[in-house]
C-alpha cells in the first residue's frame, strides 16, 4: 500500500518506482480513503461555516492530497479532446504544457458541479456529506482500476503500462473490487446510492470508448481524468432529489 501512496498521493512515504506501485494496483480503491479523509474532516466544519465554503475547502484538500495529478489530467484531456486531427495529434496535445480553453472548460465542468453537489449534501447533513466524499473518492479510484484492467495503452511509454501489465489476467478480481469497495460508504448516504454505485462501471466504460476513439487507447492522464469525472457523477447522483 505504501508504494501506491507514494505514486498517487503527496504523503511522505518511501518513493517507489512505477513497477513497485503497479504490484499493489489492485488496492487502488483504498487510496481513495487516504485522499478523501482530510476532505471528510473539513466537511464536518459545515456545522460552523456555510456549506459552500466547507465543500470548496473539502474538494481542495482532496485534490491537494492527490498532488493535483488527476486535476492536471482533466486539464490535459480537455485540451486534447477539443483538438482536431488524428489520435496521434491528440496524444501530442496531451503532452503539451500549454493550457487551452478546452482544458479550462473541462476543469469547470468537472469541479463546479462537484462543489455544488457537496454543498447540497452538506446543507442536509455534514456527516452524510463526509461519507459521500469518501465513497466518491473510493469510486473514483475504482473507475481508474477498471480503466487499467480493461484498457490498452495508446503509447508504450505511458505511465499506465506497468499497471495494465500487472492487471493482465485478473479482470474478474478487478471488477469485484471496483464494484464492492464504494458500497460501505455510499449505501448509508442516500436512497439514490444504487444509482451512484453504477457510476463506477458506467463512467469507466464510457471513458474506455472515448479514449479509444480519441487517443487510440488509454494513458495516465486519461485514467486520472476518468476518476475525477466518476467522483463528480457519484456526488451529483447522491445530491439529487427524488
Amino acid at each position: 500500500m505504501k508504494d501506491l501512496l507514494s505514486f498517487f498521493t503527496v504523503y511522505p512515504v518511501r518513493r517507489a518506482s512505477l513497477e513497485e506501485a503497479a504490484r499493489e494496483v489492485h488496492l487502488l480503491p483504498l487510496v481513495g480513503l487516504v485522499t478523501g479523509l482530510p476532505g471528510a474532516v473539513l466537511l464536518l466544519a459545515a456545522h460552523f461555516v456555510p456549506p459552500g465554503v466547507a465543500a470548496t475547502l473539502a474538494l481542495g484538500s482532496v485534490l491537494l492530497a492527490a498532488g493535483l495529478h488527476h486535476a492536471d489530467g482533466v486539464l490535459d484531456v480537455g485540451d486534447a479532446i477539443m483538438a482536431h486531427g488524428s489520435p496521434d495529434r491528440r496524444r501530442d496535445v496531451l503532452g503539451d504544457t500549454r493550457v487551452g480553453i478546452g482544458g479550462l472548460g473541462a476543469l469547470f465542468l468537472v469541479y463546479a458541479p462537484t462543489v455544488g453537489a457537496l454543498a447540497a449534501l452538506c446543507a442536509i447533513s455534514p456527516g452524510r456529506a463526509a461519507l459521500a466524499l469518501l465513497g466518491g473518492e473510493v469510486a473514483a479510484r475504482s473507475a481508474m482500476l477498471l480503466m487499467l484492467a480493461f484498457g490498452e495503452p495508446a503509447d508504450p511509454r505511458s505511465s499506465s503500462v506497468p499497471f495494465v501489465r500487472a492487471l493482465s489476467g485478473s479482470h474478474r478480481t478487478s471488477v469485484v473490487v471496483a464494484l464492492l469497495a464504494p458500497l460501505p460508504f455510499l449505501l448509508p448516504t442516500s436512497a439514490l446510492a444504487p444509482f451512484a454505485i453504477l457510476a463506477t462501471p458506467l463512467v469507466a466504460l464510457g471513458a474506455l470508448r472515448v479514449s479509444e476513439a480519441k487517443f487510440g487507447g488509454i494513458g495516465g492522464d486519461v485514467v486520472g481524468a476518468t476518476g475525477e469525472v466518476c467522483r463528480a457523477v457519484v456526488l451529483i447522483a447522491l445530491s439529487a432529489k427524488i
